[in-house]
């Protein structure tokens, strides 16, 4: 389990997959951290359970801190379902406070990291490729935990994986019409690193250059980036929903360049609200590629029917 630290290992021997009886599925509790994590638990048990999320919209998953309701469920909970790769730096800590005794569960296990300066990027479902392995990967462990729900875990996994191989056809064919020279792009924080390297696209610099939301750039750091906006010819800027947009649009004042922000920014550390039209994480990449698409000056394909509504 790549996400936990050594010490929580230790602790949670007794209770790893391998060793966890199965468990009825009348009492199976399950507990999930991030918006995307929750959307790709919830694809996975469909109307064969519920589950619980820990952070909603607009939550930061760097800084959380859970309730006394949340550590409630948590302490409930047969599984809980993690990205890791340290996303979540306050699990530990929660875990000890509820008492938790069930299987960790960290969707991002399969997946190949990227690095930028020896630091793992932990925003690994970025990349749709990277998502149905983590989707995949939770229903093998929810199956492992819950064999009796485990043919209804495989099938909506299964379903959930072409939903998003139709996504990934779909970006690849809208970022296409780039020319790659264009693809060039200016966030919030560096969230995106999986994606880009999926697609194909420069990343020129991000506002806040580390992986973590709640850092702070230094003047430097925005000079630097400014000088870069100028010399690669940068068109735009991209605020992201979960952080607030004054910088990035004072960045672009200064390099004389658009913002998108507001309903436009991107989608990154958090799916939208409820009714935001981006409260999936088809339905978020979906609004980001063509957020993207027409801020490069083309129009987005249309969106396959498979993935309308979803």
């Amino acid at each position: 389990m790549r996400g936990i630290a050594p010490v929580l290992v230790a602790g949670l021997v007794a209770a790893s997959l391998v060793a966890c009886a199965p468990i009825e599925s009348a009492e199976f509790r399950v507990v999930t951290t991030t918006t995307q994590i929750t959307d790709f638990t919830e694809q996975v048990v469909g109307e064969s359970g519920s589950v619980y999320a820990l952070l909603q919209a607009n939550q930061s998953a760097h800084s959380f801190d859970p309730s006394a309701r949340d550590l409630l469920e948590l302490s409930r909970a047969d599984a809980l379902v993690m990205n890791g790769e340290h996303l979540e730096p306050w699990v530990d800590d929660a875990i000890a406070a509820s008492g938790f005794t069930g299987s960790v569960i960290v969707a991002s296990d399969p997946v190949s990291v990227q690095s930028r300066d020896g630091v793992v990027d932990p925003h690994v479902w970025t990349d749709p490729k990277n998502a149905s392995k983590m989707t995949q990967f939770i229903a093998d462990s929810l199956s492992q935990l819950n064999p009796d729900r485990s043919d209804a875990y495989r099938r909506n996994a299964a379903k959930y994986e072409q939903q998003l191989s139709l996504l990934d056809d779909w970006i690849r064919g809208t970022l296409d019409q780039v020319p790659a020279e264009r693809r060039l792009l200016v966030t919030n924080h560096d969230a995106f690193t999986y994606f880009v390297s999926a697609y194909d696209i420069t990343l020129v610099g991000s506002i806040i250059p580390e992986f973590d939301d709640n850092a702070e750039p230094s003047a430097a750091d925005i000079d630097a980036l400014i000088e870069k906006i100028a010399q690669t010819g940068v068109r735009a800027i991209f605020a992201e929903s979960s952080i607030a947009p004054k910088l990035a649009q004072t960045v672009a004042a200064e390099a004389g360049i658009q913002v998108f922000a507001g309903e436009n920014s991107l989608y990154s550390d958090t799916l939208g609200a409820r009714g935001s039209g981006a409260d999936t994480y088809i339905s978020a990449t979906i609004h980001n590629v063509s957020l993207l698409a027409q801020a490069w000056g083309v129009a987005p394909l249309p969106v396959p029917k498979e993935l309308q509504n979803v």
